[in-house]
């Protein structure tokens, strides 16, 4: 949730720290921070209230001595509100010891009672100040004996960097639940949250895993289980570069996004699709034990619940399995009944989430074969998963999901339609046509993203409405979820998505002159049924905006706008409704002059329950 960066090498800690923060804005943005050892062996910490760009401000005002060792953080708060006191890092009572963290000590309270009592003062609300505090309670001139204590005595999620006065050659890492990698320079060594932190410094990696911790040196990093065991690193080289990571001349890294979903299901395809066979490569289970298969739990948040809420549409048709879908936060809550025999498809995009993560432990607990829908090779979810479905989207920087989603949406269609060829409920007739036009997605939408001009003029029109309804049917009433979950997002507009069919039970007592409706009525076999519906909210004067199939003339008799997708097969729909449901939150967003990539309030990897 929040981010992290470490240093230590040769050159000037401080740009080092800043540029890696301002990478890992996308984790949280309340506040921010950064703490050095300087050339003359004092801490120096300097935090804020804010953006980066308010912490870039302080330091020119109050300029940080060199150094060649330090840490830093971009805050997403969870204890305690965003203020200057509560940012990080945070010190112990002399000053000498500094921790950044990510995550939640779920026994703080309990831990900063007892140091209260043996004379520790607290300054902040946050419940990592903890940390700093145990660490100085067992610290006797080894910064990694001290931390190695402290941390068995944590409960929670973190992912840790610290440094002390006496200790000015070492940085220590360590991490349970919430991600961190260490970055292998010559001279120098890097830790960060999440790979763009520190691409354009190193794409030598190693990933640390839950219950390590390592000692980071200017010219080594050796990397310990929290028994003390010493562990032999796999160092790996991240393929992607840092173009990746910048906006290459678009306005934000969310329209960037949206136009790299073209390319995105391309590799899919290509990576997947053999001539007229799915090969799911490194996906880890084969035909036999897809066979043996019965019930499919799909688990996921926020937007990776639609794609799976899709997923159970389009595994259902076509291969006949019974699948339920779960959020993820309350998957474990109502005990659910699964064996041997059930697949449990887990959906994150960084890997990380921690709700979908406590899910899966409990799947395995169960006995249930786990399959991972996921972004980030070598993540928490992968490494705890049977089977993975890697989406290969490459980074996404933008807060609010899009080439993450329709990526989601393509690996979900191809399991179905795998299983649905192993289960033998589906024509190689029927087979062959639904990957045929699975290879047309790319074109289709080349051809969605060339209407943007169109779009952006029809979300210009709408953006002066207080509130937006978008409704959908059968496999879209999940696209209606998610539209109406990307406008709130970044636009701050209430909305809500519905089942078309829920209207007359509810939301049609919302539908005015001042509110918008957007309709998502492909050709379809529910498609008259949407029509009434339209009907429905015209009646009562809504604005209606439609997402139609190319050639639909019709249409224009229920809307006040309509914007076309390519026509394609009835499952598929999902993957072009996504395009335009992007476009029109993304320009009524920037019509509005919201924060597009870093909508308040929100972090693009939610690591903490």
């Amino acid at each position: 949730m929040c981010g992290i960066i470490g240093y230590n090498g040769f050159r000037p800690a401080v740009p080092i720290l800043i540029g890696g923060l301002k990478k890992l804005e996308y984790r949280g943005y309340d506040s921010s921070g950064v703490g050095v050892l300087s050339s003359q062996g004092e801490i120096v910490v300097r935090k804020t209230k804010g953006k980066i760009v308010n912490l870039e401000e302080l330091i020119k005002q109050k300029p940080i001595p060199v150094s060649s060792l330090g840490i830093s953080h971009t805050r997403w708060a969870t204890h305690g509100e965003p203020n200057h006191v509560n940012s990080h890092p945070h010190s112990d009572c002399t000053q000498s010891i500094i921790v950044v963290h990510n995550g939640i000590i779920e026994n703080y309270e309990s831990l900063k009672t007892a140091l209260q009592e043996k004379g520790h003062k607290f300054v902040s609300q946050t419940d990592t100040e903890v940390i700093a505090h145990l660490v100085e309670e067992y610290y006797k001139g080894d910064l990694f004996v001290a931390v190695k204590k402290a941390i068995a005595e944590l409960r929670g999620a973190f992912a840790l960097g610290i440094i002390a006065k006496d200790n000015p050659d070492l940085l220590i890492a360590a991490r349970v639940g919430s991600p961190l990698i260490i970055g292998v320079g010559k001279g120098e060594n890097f830790i960060a949250s999440d790979v763009p932190a520190i691409l354009d410094q190193t794409k030598k990696i190693v990933y640390l895993q839950d219950g390590e911790m390592a000692a980071i040196y200017k010219d080594k990093v050796e990397v310990f289980k929290f028994s003390g065991e010493r562990i032999q690193t796999k160092v790996q080289t991240v393929k992607f570069n840092v173009d990746a990571v910048q906006k290459q001349g678009f306005a934000h890294f969310m329209l960037k996004e949206i136009h790299e979903q073209p390319n995105v299901v391309t590799q899919i395809i290509k990576r997947h699709i053999k001539g007229n066979k799915i090969d799911l490569g490194d996906f880890g289970l084969n035909a036999p034990e897809l066979k043996a298969i019965k019930k499919i739990d799909i688990v996921a948040c926020g937007t990776a619940y639609h794609a799976g809420m899709v997923g159970k549409y389009a595994i259902e048709k076509l291969a006949r399995i019974p699948v339920s879908i779960d959020v993820s936060s309350e998957f474990r809550y109502r005990d659910p009944i699964i064996n041997k025999n059930t697949m449990i498809v887990a959906i994150s995009q960084s890997g990380e989430t921690a709700d979908t993560l406590a899910a899966v432990k409990e799947a395995k607990k169960k006995g249930a074969v786990v399959v991972s829908v996921c972004n980030v090779l070598g993540s928490s979810l992968v490494r705890e998963s049977d089977g993975v479905l890697y989406t290969h989207a490459g980074p996404e920087i933008g807060v609010a999901s899009t080439k993450a989603y329709t990526a989601q949406l393509a690996v979900l269609f191809l399991l179905a339609i795998k299983l649905a060829h192993v289960h033998q409920t589906i024509s190689d007739k029927e087979y062959k046509n639904i990957l045929a036009e699975f290879r047309k997605i790319p074109d289709a939408y080349v051809k969605c993203l060339a209407d943007q001009k169109s779009i952006a003029r029809i979300a210009k029109r709408n953006s002066h409405f207080g509130c937006f309804l978008f409704l959908g049917r059968n496999i879209n009433y999940p696209s209606a979820m998610e539209g109406a979950l990307k406008l709130k997002e970044i636009s701050y507009i209430p909305a809500e998505g519905y089942a078309a069919g829920e209207m007359k039970h509810g939301p049609i007592a919302l539908i005015d002159e001042y509110r918008a409706v957007v309709c998502i009525t492909p050709e379809s076999d529910v498609y008259e049924k949407m029509i009434s519906n339209m009907q429905e909210i015209r009646a009562r004067k809504g604005n209606i905006i439609a997402i139609a199939t190319d050639g639909n003339l019709d249409i224009k008799n229920h809307a006040t706008d309509v914007i076309y997708v390519p026509s394609t097969h009835n499952l598929l729909t999902p993957l072009l409704a996504a395009i335009p449901l992007q476009l029109i939150a993304y320009h009524i967003a920037v019509q509005l002059g919201c924060d597009v990539d870093q909508p308040r309030n929100l972090a693009k990897s939610v690591t903490v329950e």
